[in-house]
């Protein structure tokens, strides 16, 4: 069984002239919406043996601070074919990953990640909001069976649904 959380970079900061998107930073909203999905993560026991990120500074910025908080102990490893990659890339990437990784996060950018989604589960999702997480399983042995098999949704989650209710549990696990 092999596990799949694929996560969109959270807010950045607004296109300025002089800085190019692939240099922009994360916004004080996505370090908000770090410590939201962070906070669900966590309480799910989620505990990557790989991570995976963009070059992209705001995508790095989430993978620091989601690993952070998920005690991630590993090495981040960061691809420029994370951004703006093609499905090919995508899956030129994970399938070599080792066998012996059981789950892997991936932290990088839409359209490229919905279409991921799209393509990996039964499941359709029209959109993945910014810091939105969704968790896919396969029953598989090998990274490099992951583009023959249909994945099993598990979860989708992003931080504007807990914007109005946020449940005591998650809430009293984000840090002050």
């Amino acid at each position: 069984m092999k596990r799949l959380y694929l996560i969109r970079h959270a807010k950045a900061e607004d296109f300025l002239e002089d800085v190019c998107d692939f240099e922009r930073e994360l916004s004080k909203r996505g370090q908000k919406e770090i410590k939201t999905i962070s906070s669900y993560l966590k309480l799910q026991e989620i505990k990557p043996d790989a991570f995976f990120s963009s070059c992209a500074l705001y995508a790095q910025q989430t993978s620091i601070e989601i690993a952070k908080r998920v005690e991630y102990k590993g090495k981040i490893t960061f691809f420029k074919e994370l951004y703006k990659s093609s499905l090919k890339e995508f899956f030129g990437i994970i399938t070599v990953l080792d066998d012996s990784c059981e789950k892997l996060i991936v932290v990088a950018h839409n359209p490229q990640l919905n279409e991921l989604v799209n393509k990996l589960s039964k499941e359709h999702i029209k959109k993945l909001p910014k810091a939105g997480v969704v968790a896919l399983s396969f029953d598989i042995d090998s990274w490099s069976e992951i583009d023959k098999s249909k994945a099993k949704l598990e979860f989708f989650i992003y931080p504007k649904q807990f914007r109005y209710y946020m449940p005591k549990h998650i809430r009293t696990t984000l840090p002050r």
